[in-house]
């Protein structure tokens, strides 16, 4: 069964081991953009002075991720050092992408992205973002992104049709995703 989260409701969650250790909290979540899947978490300590570890969480190395924590088999699971998630945010299409404008191909704004809605599972996907719609007076709406174009800090560039498929809550966006892929399918035939 899929459960669907915004990044922001993941930010600061605990990263227990199956023997119900507590070892670290999410700080933030790392993804590649261009195909939707989560490459690594970066840590901070537990508890309210705890500061940034400089370690990381390669998503090969966690167990699960649930609505209340991150599950790792041991400790041993943490990398050294956060290098590994460097690499993925300063990779091309890595970076930020809260703030930035989402622009479809054919130069339509649709909003500013202002969080990531995920697909947690076996296999944890970036299903669509939460945006303050241009198009819609300033609502938030939930937009699906199978591939976006390109990516960056500043602009967000996805095909043409996505527009098609703007969901008004976290429960409409997997229906809008399904018509989006549906219609890409179309398109390339």
């Amino acid at each position: 069964m899929s459960t669907y989260l915004r990044a922001r409701e993941i930010r600061e969650e605990p990263v227990v081991t199956l023997a119900g250790e507590d070892i670290a909290q999410v700080k933030d979540i790392v993804f590649d953009p261009m195909r939707g899947t989560l490459t690594c978490f970066t840590l901070s300590g537990r508890g309210l002075l705890a500061g940034p570890l400089k370690r990381a969480l390669l998503w090969k190395k966690v167990h699960a991720l649930g609505p209340d924590a991150v599950m790792v088999r041991d400790g041993k699971a943490l990398e050294d050092d956060d290098q590994a998630a460097r690499e993925y945010i300063d990779a091309p299409g890595g970076g930020r992408v809260i703030g930035a404008r989402m622009m479809t191909e054919d130069g339509t704004v649709l909003g500013t992205i202002t969080d990531v809605i995920i697909e947690t599972g076996k296999a944890p996907q970036v299903i669509g973002y939460e945006v303050v719609s241009t198009t819609q007076t300033g609502r938030t709406v939930f937009l699906p992104v199978i591939k976006p174009t390109s990516v960056s800090e500043e602009m967000m560039v996805v095909p043409t049709c996505t527009a098609d498929f703007t969901a008004r809550d976290i429960v409409g966006l997997p229906a809008a995703a399904e018509g989006l892929r549906r219609r890409l399918e179309q398109e390339k035939t």
